[in-house]
């Protein structure tokens, strides 16, 4: 007979497939929607966008329908208030952004160099940031929004139900480093896959994650360019104000996420 803890779902293994399956339902989609294109009118990055919406649709509801989940509970299972979670708990949360885009950025800079971008990678690359409307709502509302169900909401959900604290943490992060299918955003997903996954689990609940994820994608086009081509005099006062920034952030979000937890209240 399986333990409550054994039975909870998903286990690593189950998360992979799961992966798989929402893979295959956005090609199934995406070929749908470009054999259909003569009447839809669609560019490439727009059928993308229909693609990951209606792909993880189905996934959502059928894993959702078996799990018995409400989006009340995927998207908020904490006992603070959604009110309370997005005033007091989102802006500490946005104080990192800053540092996070400093630090990964540094870090793919510096692969580069080692690993130049493939011309598929740099076609990838200049799509998700050529500024139409598609792209900007594919990459700011519609990967936030979808990972963060999929990976917190559903996969580190289970993870954390089956595994220890920072098994659940780390493997989450592993898969969704895994999940973008190239090295340089795989360093990307992992970085952001364990601040995101401590976030949720210090307050199961998405608001904040995605808020995080949104913002950080958000600068990450919005500052990409600069900070490519910033002076050394400019990126030494953006680390530093980015540092002043993330230490105010992680030091409220101690006091209102880690403190109480050591107290052995639920935050």
């Amino acid at each position: 007979m399986h333990s409550p803890k054994s039975a909870a779902f998903p286990s690593a293994a189950q998360a992979a497939l799961l992966f798989l399956a929402l893979f295959l339902c956005e090609l199934v989609v995406g070929a749908a929607l470009r054999d259909a294109n003569g009447l839809l009118g669609l560019n490439g990055m727009q059928i993308g966008v229909l693609s990951a919406v209606l792909g993880n649709g189905c996934v959502f509801v059928v894993v959702m329908h078996f799990q018995k989940l409400t989006y009340r509970e995927l998207f908020h299972r904490s006992p603070t208030s959604a009110g309370a979670m997005l005033m007091l708990v989102v802006p500490p949360v946005l104080l990192l952004v800053p540092a996070l885009l400093l630090t990964i950025t540094s870090a793919l800079n510096l692969m580069m160099r080692v690993m130049p971008l493939s011309p598929w990678e740099e076609s990838l690359f200049s799509r998700m940031a050529d500024g139409s409307v598609a792209a900007v709502l594919a990459v700011c509302v519609m990967a936030p929004l979808l990972e963060e169900m999929l990976f917190r909401g559903i996969v580190l959900r289970g993870f954390l139900q089956r595994y220890s604290r920072w098994q659940a943490i780390c493997m989450s992060a592993l898969l969704f480093g895994a999940a973008h299918m190239n090295i340089y955003q795989f360093v990307v997903g992992f970085v952001m896959g364990v601040v995101l996954a401590w976030l949720y689990e210090r307050t199961r609940s998405l608001i904040p994650c995605i808020a995080l994820h949104a913002t950080y994608n958000t600068a990450t086009l919005l500052l990409g360019d600069w900070l490519s081509a910033a002076s050394p005099q400019r990126m030494l006062w953006a680390l530093l104000l980015a540092t002043l920034a993330a230490a105010c952030g992680a030091l409220a979000l101690r006091q209102m996420l880690v403190v109480p937890a050591a107290r052995g209240t639920t935050p």
